[in-house]
C-alpha cells in the first residue's frame, strides 16, 4: 500500500508475505497444470487469491469456533 510501511518483523507483515508466497506457489501450480501455456498469468493469479485467501478465512473461523469450546 502507497505510503504504508512496516517495521522489519512486524507480524503484519510476515503473514503477508507469507500469504503471497502461498498465492504464488498455487498459480504457479495452475499454471503447470494447464501445461505451461502463457497468456493466463492474471487469471492464475486471482484464482489463487481467491483459494488462498478462501482457505486463510477458514482456518480462522475454525480457529475461533474452536477456542469458544
Amino acid at each position: 500500500m502507497p505510503g504504508v510501511f512496516h517495521l522489519a518483523g512486524d507480524p503484519k507483515t510476515a503473514q503477508s508475505t507469507d500469504i503471497e508466497d502461498r498465492i504464488r506457489h498455487r498459480a504457479y501450480q495452475l499454471y503447470e497444470q494447464r501445461g505451461t501455456v502463457d497468456g493466463f498469468a492474471l487469471d492464475d493469479w486471482l484464482q489463487a487469491e481467491a483459494e488462498v485467501l478462501k482457505a486463510q478465512k477458514h482456518r480462522k473461523v475454525k480457529a475461533v469456533r474452536g477456542s469458544q469450546c
